[in-house]
This record gives C-alpha cells, structure tokens and sequence, in this order.
C-alpha cells in the first residue's frame, strides 16, 4: 500500500454524499468491476491508495454542511480491507460522522466491520446506520474462488445476524450472479431463505447477471481459465463483448428472487433499496437546523 493527501474526500449532491477512503482492493473477488480501465487507476489495484488524511477532511467537510444527510461508501473499494486492521481510518471517519450528526450506509463482504459495530450502533440510534453485506455463493469451496481474500457467506451471515441484534438494518446485494457458475436456483433460494431468517431490509439485484468493461474483463477471463477450463469459450461465444451479461436462466431466477422478497416483505428493486438507504431520518433532519 502506499499513502497519499488527498484534496477532497466527499462525492454526490446534498441529498447524499459518497466517498472512498482507499483505492483499490485486496480482496482478489474475480468479477471486481473496479479493476475496469474506466476507472484510471495509475498503480497496481493491489496497491492500496490510503487517503491519509481522509478523516480530517471528512470532518472538515461535514462541518461545512448546512443539512445532514446520510454518507454513503464501499462501492468503489471495501471499507474493511486488511490494511484497516492496522490503519482503522474506517473507524476515524465512522466517529466523525457520529459527532457530526450524519448516517451512514457502508458496504462491505468483511467481518471486520464488527470491529465497529459499537459505533455502528451509536450512529444508527443518533441518525440511521444501514450496514450493506455482499453475499453471492453460498457454497463454501466456490466463495473460495469467486472471492478468495475475504470471509465466506456463512460468515458475513452471522455479521447481518449480529447487526440485527443490534436493530441496526441491513441491505444484501445479491450480485453478481455469475453465468453457469452460481447462477442456480438452490444458490439464490438458499441465501434468499437466509436474509429472510435475519431479517434483511432489503435485497439488491440488477437482473441476475454481470458486468464486464476492459481491464476487469480481462482479470475474469484468466480466473476462468485457471479454475472453469473451457468456460471462457462459451462466454466469448455467448457474450462478445457485451457489458451486461445475462444468465441463460435469468428470467426464473428473478421469479424466484421476486416471489421470495414479496412473502417475506423485503425490498427486492434497486431503486426502493436506495432510496431506504440514503432517506434521512425527518426527525433528525427538523433538529439540524438548530446547530446553526
């Protein structure tokens, strides 16, 4: 890894923000769309960017803030890499957005997120904390494979189970479900079944596939190779060069997904879990305006 002063910490519009405390990953996830070209990266995606001075800005930042809102991260890069374990920058911003007065949504597939569960908890009682956990196999030898550096799904279960107890709500991205890999109906009944025991807001899918762009199509096709042999062929075959590709069974795959979340009153579209995730709590929201 290696450090860097960044100038500016914060992304979005005043209705939410974002950010990044790192770039990159370690987590070696074979699909990571953030190895993508588009993104620029001048450094190898293993090498870790620390935005040093991360917590400092975000505080400055959110002092400047007239209306508090929720902040948003780990979209681009995991919040809970294994750099965090020395570093804990995650944990310095979490007590900044707390004495702030903002919430929080994180997403993350690590288990050191309980590390800052207490936090977590404090924020979620003083404004809203929503904990994302990204769950795609739930076979153990395969999560392995698809997501070699990081906990398996059994785990990450027990982190939303742990969140629950807490009353801390939490949102699973069901995504990507990769084709004539995990794209099967016991996988997504098996983890479905799982968010409705531990009482998942929410489950995130963009239609039962995924996305490939240059640079991390690249990085799949030569994991393909090194553990589906032949695989790669049929993908070229089927796929090209698409960006988005489809599972052969994504329409029954959906119905299933679809008819899981309405039985058990979770949100299952893209849009209604966003805009649960990033609503301020009105509450908070009217006391505000009196820090001012």
């Amino acid at each position: 890894m290696h450090f860097v002063e960044t100038k500016g910490i914060l992304t979005g519009s005043s209705g939410h923000y974002g950010m990044n405390i790192y770039r990159g990953c370690s987590h070696g996830c074979i699909y990571c769309d953030s190895r993508s070209t588009c993104y620029q990266f001048t450094h190898p995606f293993e090498d870790i960017e620390v935005k040093q001075n991360a917590p400092e800005l975000l505080d400055r930042a959110l002092k400047s803030k007239r209306k508090k809102c929720m902040i948003g991260t780990g979209s681009m890069s995991d919040p809970y890499m294994h750099c965090e374990e020395k570093l804990r920058l995650t944990r310095k911003c979490l007590k900044v957005i707390l004495q702030n007065g903002f919430g929080i949504a994180i997403q993350t597939k690590s288990d050191r997120i309980l590390q800052d569960i207490d936090l977590l908890d404090e924020i979620n009682h003083s404004a809203k904390c929503v904990v994302e956990i990204t769950l795609t196999t739930y076979d153990d030898n395969l999560c392995r494979i698809l997501e070699p550096n990081v906990c398996n799904t059994k785990r990450r279960i027990e982190v939303l189970e742990e969140m629950q107890k807490r009353g801390i709500p939490t949102i699973v991205w069901l995504t990507p479900i990769l084709p004539y890999i995990n794209d099967t109906e016991d996988n997504i009944r098996t983890i479905l079944n799982e968010c409705v025991r531990v009482g998942v807001k929410g489950v995130i899918d963009f239609g039962m596939g995924l996305t490939l762009r240059d640079g991390d199509r690249e990085y799949f096709y030569a994991a393909l190779d090194n553990y589906f042999p032949g695989l790669k062929k049929e993908y070229i075959k089927r796929y090209g060069n698409s960006y988005e590709l489809a599972s052969p069974n994504a329409g029954k795959l959906m119905e299933l997904f679809q008819r899981i979340c309405k039985a058990n009153g979770i949100l299952s579209s893209p849009e209604d879990c966003f805009r649960y995730m990033f609503e301020f709590p009105e509450k908070v929201s009217q006391m505000s305006i009196f820090d001012f």
